[in-house]
């Protein structure tokens, strides 16, 4: 689905509004050095800065990783949001109404009814917390110490209880100013016909729901009562919430920067108990099944998401159902098996830290490959045969030849048939097969996607769409005809049109937007005074390259021509441009203030 857009009049103001310095700064230290500010990268680890901000251009650009863009690019890339959400969130702390809702009469009391709801959530999740800590809390803060959590643990998590009373938060709330409508629509109250209403969770272990920009959305609750069901109590879906939408812990996703990889894991204990043995990156479903909203979130923190459900039948069950969402959500994905039907949680406090850090992630395929063997009975002819053709099945669907023949072995092994019947049933052809069985040939280095910046004439071309960028290139002066290279005159051509540089990497694609926030970002000139020679000696350049291209083909033609006037006029055009390129060539050119 294309992205939603908005009107570029719109976005120009936005980005106008927008300072890009304070939108980096509470993410990164900047120091201002020169026309920039600078600081370590966000995105990959170092120890120099080489993560440049400038505010001329209002774009970040990264000469380490190469990471760079506009402002709403930022967020995306340090929220970990989709372009829709970025810009709403940018428009929103600059107070710019979105585009579609400037008509709409009842934009404002929507989005004072949210803010109240996420007000009252807060301050409910505040409440239980204090509740906890009270006498009546006791017996839930020792189930929490019970099951190994510390105070810390306690506290980082917000974990609650809530009383056994039927309305004591409701009366509360209500105290400070929210109505029964407010607390009922957050889903803190609930209310029968004609009823007063009534605290939702009711003597419960509490587990608030936040996402990752730290606002309070949900809880989940669990009694301790055995008798008492459901275990567990979560919100139903809210004007703020939706639990196909969200995950347990995704405040804690958000700040946990460079995540290899996140831990999904069934249950919100298994989450608090994995952070408090200094394990990052476990996050937990709301109650439900995985669902696409929710691996696509996942995506969104880390390159690979590794599903580390309960070790017994149900969670098992659920890992494979897991593994097709994430695969139709295109998300990397692995799977952590436990061993004896343990969850993460008991895991962790029967065999330690250590021995979870022993785990191995599993392939999708090798995952079901081994549920599969688990479940075949190998001890009939039936059952072998039944086994390989469910094996070739998972097999059709592994495209790396090496991981293929590793899994091919063993189905083998397993089944006692010869590797060829097995090709032959997963569909692969004799020639295939022999394919197969030789090491995949050694490519040569895919050529570089343009000539290195030692390329004088692209290095000044570079610098040419640079200082046009940065307003010190005289547009009445700069021919697009001048620049060779296709992606710096699309980005010249867009600059001569008066579209910014902000604009520019907001329409690029993902190749497009890298060229052009390098070249936005290259230094052209260390003092103001000096831009004009530095222009100048760059449309001098320009202009040599271009004349060199026509005296190669002058040349070529007054060598090949046989007619003698043509010939001759093949000659003359030689010596014109030869006399145009010296006259370039001259020292005092090379400040080159009356080409200008």
């Amino acid at each position: 689905m294309a992205l939603k857009r908005y009107p570029a009049s719109w976005l120009d103001e936005l980005y106008a509004r927008a300072d890009i310095v304070q939108i980096v700064s509470p993410y990164v230290q900047l120091k201002r050095n020169g026309r920039r500010y600078w600081g370590l990268c966000p995105f990959h680890h170092e120890k120099t800065p080489s993560f440049s901000v400038s505010p001329d251009l209002n774009l970040y650009y990264c000469f380490g990783c190469k990471a760079g863009g506009n402002a709403i690019q930022f967020l995306m890339e340090m929220e970990h949001l989709p372009y829709q959400e970025a810009v709403e969130r940018l428009a929103d702390q600059l107070q710019m109404p979105l585009p579609q809702l400037v008509e709409d009469p009842g934009y404002e009391e929507r989005r004072s009814r949210r803010e109240r709801l996420l007000s009252a959530n807060r301050e409910a999740a505040n409440w239980y917390h204090k509740f906890l800590w009270t006498d009546e809390g006791r017996r839930i803060l020792d189930y929490f110490y019970g099951r190994g959590l510390n105070d810390n643990i306690i506290r980082r998590f917000g974990l609650g209880a809530s009383p056994r009373d039927w309305n004591r938060l409701t009366r509360d709330l209500e105290a400070q100013g929210f109505t029964k409508e407010e607390l009922i629509s957050a889903g803190l109250s609930a209310a029968k016909e004609n009823q007063e209403p009534r605290d939702f969770f009711r003597d419960r272990a509490m587990f608030p729901i936040i996402d990752q920009f730290g606002n309070v959305l949900a809880f989940g609750g669990r009694t301790l009562e055995k008798d008492l069901p459901p275990k567990y109590l979560n919100t139903g879906d809210t004007p703020v919430f939706n639990k196909r939408k969200g995950v347990f812990a995704a405040n804690l996703l958000r700040k946990e920067r460079h995540l290899s990889r996140v831990l999904l894991v069934e249950g919100y204990m298994d989450v608090v108990a994995l952070a408090q043995a200094g394990i990052k990156g476990a996050a937990a479903t709301l109650g439900t099944s995985l669902t696409p909203e929710q691996a696509q979130l996942l995506g969104r923190f880390a390159p690979e998401v590794w599903v580390a459900y309960d070790g017994d039948e149900p969670g098992q069950h659920a890992i494979e159902k897991a593994l097709g969402i994430f695969e139709e959500a295109k998300v990397a994905v692995k799977v952590i098996r436990f061993p004896d039907g343990l969850d993460p949680d008991e895991f962790i406090r029967q065999r330690g830290v250590d021995a979870f850090e022993a785990l191995k992630p599993m392939a999708p395929a090798r995952y079901r490959l081994s549920r599969l063997l688990l479940s075949s009975d190998l001890s009939s002819d039936e059952g072998r045969i039944q086994y390989v053709k469910s094996a070739a099945e998972e097999l059709r669907r592994v495209r790396d030849p090496v991981e293929l023949e590793v899994y091919l072995r063993d189905v083998c092994a397993h089944s006692g048939f010869e590797r060829e019947t097995v090709l032959a049933q997963i569909g692969v052809t004799a020639a295939q097969a022999e394919a197969l069985k030789k090491p995949a040939p050694v490519r040569a280095a895919a050529p570089a996607r343009r000539p290195q910046e030692k390329d004088t004439a692209l290095a000044a071309e570079r610098m040419a769409v640079t200082l046009l960028a940065s307003g010190h290139m005289p547009k009445e002066l700069f021919r697009p005809e001048d620049i060779r290279d296709e992606g710096l005159r699309a980005i010249a051509e867009k600059l001569l049109a008066g579209v910014t540089p902000a604009m520019i990497l907001e329409e690029a694609s993902v190749e497009e937007r890298e060229l052009a926030a390098s070249v936005f970002s290259d230094q052209a000139f260390q003092q103001e005074e000096d831009a004009l020679t530095v222009a100048a000696d760059c449309l001098r350049r320009l202009r040599l390259a271009r004349l060199e291209e026509q005296m190669t083909a002058a040349r070529k033609q007054a060598a090949e021509e046989t007619d003698p006037d043509r010939r001759k006029a093949a000659l003359e055009r030689v010596m014109r441009l030869n006399a145009e390129m010296t006259k370039l060539k001259q020292p005092n050119r090379m400040k080159g203030a009356d080409l200008i």
